[in-house]
């Protein structure tokens, strides 16, 4: 996996510099996450490394209709490099970018059950407290942390959740 990011951070870069330089990074995030679900289809991938693939033809199956030239044209140089199989990684790492140039953070709260909109307000604020940028909150649902939540927020993550505290707590009564 961390090959396929090494591979991928340079396109990333190179994407991001074109999008942001055409003041588009919104259409640029929409293009690349299509050419990206696309590429990640096991019957695309099957036939993406296949040298009797055309790149032309590659790009005409990964953009979508209305899709910028220069997007067009960067899916070419992925193709010609053979590059496309990395797509999901380049659309990933792009979004990391946007988001950073956004000044944005994004967050995935995973909770025992389903947070109400008011508690997600309060997390949302909270959050935004705490790294003094917008924050874009994701949801799931896992019955297993029995109670609480868990905030993955990149590099910080809070657990909040029954099942973290009842493994802290068992962790320091045997220590």
């Amino acid at each position: 996996m961390s090959q396929a990011l090494t591979v991928a951070r340079p396109y990333a870069r190179a994407a991001f510099s074109m999008a942001r330089d055409e003041g588009n990074l919104a259409a640029w995030s929409q293009a690349l996450d299509f050419a990206a679900h696309v590429a990640a289809d096991p019957r695309v991938a099957a036939l993406l490394p296949n040298p009797q693939l055309l790149p032309a033809e590659a790009v005409t199956l990964l953009a979508q209709d209305g899709a910028s030239e220069t997007f067009t044209r960067f899916l070419a140089i992925l193709a010609d490099a053979r590059r496309l199989p990395q797509l999901p990684e380049i659309a990933g790492l792009f979004e990391e970018l946007r988001a950073e140039a956004e000044h944005i953070v994004k967050a995935k709260v995973t909770s025992a059950t389903t947070l109400s909109a008011g508690e997600l307000d309060v997390i949302k604020a909270a959050l935004k407290k705490r790294f003094g940028r917008e924050v874009e909150v994701e949801t799931a649902v896992d019955a297993s942390l029995i109670g609480g939540a868990v905030i993955d927020a990149g590099s910080v993550v809070i657990d909040g959740s029954l099942k973290g505290k009842l493994a802290r707590l068992q962790s320091a009564l045997t220590h």
